[in-house]
């Protein structure tokens, strides 16, 4: 049995980057040897097992020929006559297309190597084009290793622009797109998949709400960037040095899509452009299935971002009422503080602007503390019924919020 370290795992080991994962490819077996050798198969669309004690992937090596759109449009064929040069050339890129021998030599009869020391994403043969999602990964992959200053082949580049324009990034299914927009936003600079997608055509299929934001102007004064586009990207890296939460990230990257509803007779003023996004962010999140915790962020930070920023203008009595939708009196719920972070991005994620101090953090959460100092009990030993208590409770946090105020 002939197995291959492939993929991710050795090209981060050559960039003496944190290997996530082992995949593994096997030269000269069948399905039913792997079975008997005691993996466990659980490939649906191709012969992939789990070893028995690592439970590491182990694929079979194979040829796939495109049969129709998209990226399932493939016929795939294993056999045990497919070589590893046959098995690596139907790769995307020349640096996944490097395999290792449990003895540590290496195999690279695409180039891999040399791309890899000269930062470069290149395609390995015009089958590049047959699978959409290569686009998706090449953004995620400059996402992954922008800080280490990798580029796009011109080539590439240009494959992938005339895939845009062919309309195969339009057969990208949600769970998918979903699932590679999972991944960036852990990646170390996020923005970088946006600007790829972005320099490919691609943006305007796949987040035509994201695309729709560049162009758009908003006030020189506040937003010296004056792009939208810009200024939502630039807010998302922020967001990558104050949080590693997803959640936060996609939040701030969304935060301002009302900005692309507003009427051109009115720019670059944006008045409303809060509640103006919340269907466009309803429909985001509806297309691409977004998980409820992820979108109940995102709803509250674009509804609210600007009431965080004049948080100090604020009446006690809205500042509390801000305070209880924002789960501030719920135990365990951290959406508070993560919606603080999200405004503290969107504050800083502007051109000069990103060392300035964010005090409304500390104000929202210090308001929030001496709400939930309140002593609740007596209101409820105190005979009230139903909507009466909520509403008496409502009336101690606004004391207590006000005395706040007054002593800042």
């Amino acid at each position: 049995m002939k197995t291959f370290l492939v993929g991710g795992a050795v090209r981060d080991h050559l960039l003496n980057y944190p290997v996530r994962e082992k995949d593994w490819v096997v030269i000269g077996e069948t399905p039913e040897s792997m079975v008997n050798q005691g993996y466990m198969p659980v490939g649906k669309d191709f012969p992939v097992f789990l070893h028995p004690v690592t439970h590491d992937e182990y694929a079979l090596a194979r040829t796939e020929r495109k049969t129709a759109p998209g990226y399932k449009g493939f016929t795939v064929h294993a056999t045990p006559d497919v070589t590893l040069e046959q098995d690596l050339i139907r790769r995307d890129l020349t640096i996944n297309a490097i395999a290792m021998d449990d003895e540590g030599n290496i195999f690279d009869p695409y180039g891999g190597r040399e791309d890899l020391k000269n930062r470069i994403f290149r395609h390995i043969s015009p089958a590049f084009s047959e699978d959409p999602v290569r686009v998706l990964r090449i953004a995620r992959f400059a996402a992954r290793y922008q800080h280490l200053g990798f580029s796009i082949a011109d080539e590439t580049l240009q494959l992938m622009k005339q895939m845009v324009k062919n309309g195969e990034t339009n057969h990208l299914v949600a769970e998918r797109v979903w699932a590679e927009l999972h991944k960036v936003l852990s990646e170390k600079t996020p923005s970088a998949f946006f600007y790829t997608l972005k320099k490919c055509n691609a943006l305007a299929s796949i987040f035509p709400e994201l695309d729709k934001l560049f162009g758009i102007p908003q006030p020189e004064k506040h937003h010296p960037e004056i792009d939208t586009g810009i200024h939502s990207l630039l807010s998302l890296e922020q967001a990558c040095l104050l949080s590693d939460k997803t959640e936060v990230r996609l939040a701030v990257l969304l935060h301002d899509l009302g900005k692309g509803e507003t009427d051109k007779s009115k720019w670059p003023s944006h008045h409303g452009h809060e509640q103006a996004g919340l269907p466009i962010l309803n429909q985001f999140c509806r297309r691409l299935r977004v998980p409820k915790q992820f979108k109940a962020l995102a709803v509250h930070v674009m509804n609210y971002h600007t009431h965080c920023h004049r948080i100090s203008e604020l009446k006690a009595s809205t500042l509390t009422d801000l305070l209880a939708s924002l789960n501030a009196f719920k135990p365990n719920s951290t959406m508070l503080t993560d919606f603080a972070i999200a405004c503290e991005a969107d504050s800083k994620g502007r051109t000069g602007l990103e060392n300035n101090a964010y005090p409304q953090s500390s104000y929202l959460l210090k308001a929030a503390e001496a709400a939930r100092q309140v002593n609740t009990a007596e209101v409820l030993n105190s005979g009230l019924k139903g909507a009466e208590i909520g509403d008496a409770i409502r009336q101690l946090r606004i004391r207590a919020v006000s005395l706040f105020i007054k002593s800042e």
